[in-house]
């Protein structure tokens, strides 16, 4: 048996009137002197901190990735460094419409977002289980997120602002027929692919750059809800996916996934048909097949949700040496965003927070705020240079600068035609024309149940306006969603 403990105050007193208030007689009023009380109910009331804009319901494990092929052409960055090398990580996976208390097997993509705890730092890679998104400007990011959340007037979800968005906005297509098909309603976490989803760049030891794109396959195999399942797991469990992740681990039936990466020469980015930093495009395995990089499995709970998984913060800005970003607008939007909701959310010292803190070494001069969990530099200097300490900057981190092509400032339309980057078509349509005869009949059925909810009145506008993205994208997939419909697409 374990050493009996005290129960204390929170400044360390040992008490022991835990469970009846302190009274003026039997049946009098409490007294103001009862602090335990009070420091009862006002940890109480601050308890809840405020829930993530997006990805608010989420799960997550501890575990290791191991690399199985060398990529040190592609990059130096150290966990990569040699066949076998081993790193602790920690992976999120998440809804990204969801309230925390939703279900988590809601048609929605979901997030995909990993920490890996390496020696020069933490690099986060924070991506979806698809490999484009809704849109390619962040500027648009807002009004996007507020049409997938609750209608102001309504306080309901409104596939009406739902779907009048993504028909004003076509460069959404790809992705909505990825969430209208079964793949919009994956099986738990642990039968679905993850993605770093925007383009980045490995740069190697002779300071050569490559663009890449992350793809972690899931070693369990692709496995889906219909929809009707999804509708019905949802009543019946509604933390389904977190039951289903957390049990197997505990279990020993760990999980795992393998990474491959798609490299692209910086020199060829300038040149290819698409636009490799557009977020709604994939780049084809025929052009850039997918290379094995090495094998993440997760093998550990975490001990406590609140502490490891719910303070978890991943930003894409954090990368490490021999990883770098790319023009991919939307992850440029990322870099500031991301690190600013953890701020807001846990405070501006959230990466104190053991499972967010570098395990090896944290040395800068950021000093006091709220919640300073550290000894905050003891009595060392918080300014730079100084002649006292010894932090010096390191020679060989110097990064290579990124490369500018168009050194023009203006608001460019993300959807020009004289670049090319208004074709929305194309690939949604090859997608849909990859898929097998169930898997087209199930996305037409979903969508079909989905526009069917659009009403008020502008519901022919939004819904003829849509159809035509269905129908440019592939005659057949356009002509039976409409007869699904019982409407007729005006030309």
């Amino acid at each position: 048996m374990s050493e009996e403990k005290k129960l204390t105050t929170a400044s360390g007193r040992p008490f022991y009137e835990k469970e009846d208030s302190l009274t003026v007689g039997r049946r009098g009023p409490i007294l103001l002197e009862d602090y335990v009380l009070h420091e009862s109910m006002a940890h109480f009331n601050r308890e809840r901190i405020p829930e993530r804009v997006v990805h608010a319901k989420g799960s997550g494990a501890f575990g290791t990735f191991t690399v199985t092929n060398d990529i040190t052409k592609y990059t130096r960055a150290k966990m990569f460094s040699e066949v076998g090398k081993k790193t602790d990580m920690l992976a999120r996976f998440s809804t990204v419409g969801g309230e925390k208390g939703s279900a988590d097997s809601d048609r929605d993509p979901r997030g995909f977002a990993l920490k890996f705890y390496t020696e020069d730092g933490n690099w986060d890679l924070v991506g979806n289980n698809t490999p484009v998104f809704f849109i390619k400007d962040p500027k648009k990011f807002a009004d996007f997120i507020h049409t997938q959340k609750r209608h102001p007037f309504t306080n309901m979800k409104s596939q009406t602002m739902r779907w009048d968005f993504w028909s004003l906005n076509p460069e959404s297509l790809h992705q909505v027929l990825i969430l209208m098909s079964d793949r919009g309603t994956p099986y738990g976490y642990r039968h679905m692919n993850g993605y770093g989803s925007h383009t980045f760049s490995m740069i190697n030891a002779n300071d050569e750059r490559f663009y890449v794109k992350f793809h972690f396959k899931t070693d369990q195999g692709i496995k889906n809800f219909t929809d009707e399942e999804s509708v019905k797991m949802a009543g019946e469990n509604p933390d389904f996916a977190q039951q289903d992740l957390l049990e197997h681990i505990e279990e020993g039936k760990f999980p795992s996934w393998t990474l491959k990466i798609q490299v692209m020469p910086e020199e060829e980015a300038k040149n290819y048909e698409w636009n490799p930093f557009d977020l709604s495009k994939v780049w084809p395995h025929s052009d850039y097949p997918l290379i094995e990089v090495g094998k993440m499995e997760l093998n550990k709970n975490a001990d406590n949700y609140f502490a490891q998984i719910e303070q978890s913060a991943f930003a894409p800005a954090h990368i490490v040496d021999g990883i770098g970003y790319s023009p991919d607008k939307m992850l440029q939007g990322r870099l500031l965003s991301y690190p600013d909701a953890h701020r807001y959310r846990l405070g501006a010292n959230y990466e104190q927070i053991p499972v967010n803190r570098c395990p090896y070494a944290v040395n800068n001069y950021q000093r006091d705020g709220f919640m300073t969990v550290t000894d905050n530099g003891g009595r060392s200097e918080n300014y730079f240079p100084n002649s006292f300490d010894n932090i010096t900057k390191a020679e060989e981190y110097k990064q290579k600068p990124p490369r500018v092509t168009d050194a023009e400032a203006d608001w460019y339309d993300r959807n020009a035609s004289v670049s090319g980057d208004d074709d929305h078509y194309t690939q949604p349509g090859n997608l849909f024309r990859l898929m097998n005869d169930e898997a087209k009949s199930n996305l037409v059925k979903n969508t079909v149940g989905s526009m069917s909810q659009i009403d008020g009145p502008k519901k022919e506008q939004i819904t003829q306006r849509q159809l035509m993205h269905w129908y440019k994208a592939d005659q057949e997939l356009g002509e039976r969603i409409a007869e699904g419909l019982g409407v007729k697409i005006k030309h």
